[in-house]
């Protein structure tokens, strides 16, 4: 049986390897998204400068949300990150889906972001 801790370091693990590859630049920062058990956060990473560009979660109170931990919830999350990231002039990202599997509120959010204009 896989408890929540080996879950949790098999995703750590997964998320290492994913992250060696990637990286995000001033031209093309990185989408980062982490998700909990009751939010989904989202953030755009300018590594070369190790600076967070701008960031969305479901904690942020102009959502208004009724339940924090959901796909509907994320699909909010990933247009308000895409609205603010644009605002601050960055079109193109490179998505990094945090170790998690690309499906559910991860797919949701990266969805909504594409279709607020966001490229990647």
């Amino acid at each position: 049986m896989i408890t929540k801790k080996d879950k949790n370091a098999v995703r750590k693990k997964r998320h290492g390897r994913v992250r060696a590859k990637l990286s995000g630049t001033a031209a093309r920062p990185r989408l980062n998204v982490f998700r909990s058990n009751q939010h989904i956060y989202a953030q755009v990473i300018d590594d070369t400068n190790s600076v967070t560009l701008v960031s969305a979660s479901t904690l942020d109170k102009e959502l208004n949300l009724e339940s924090a931990g959901n796909v509907d919830a994320a699909q909010k999350v990933g247009e308000l990150v895409a609205k603010r990231a644009i605002e601050k002039g960055v079109k193109t990202v490179v998505f990094d889906r945090g170790g998690y599997l690309y499906h559910g509120r991860v797919k949701a959010l990266a969805d909504a972001a594409r279709e607020a204009g966001l490229e990647f």
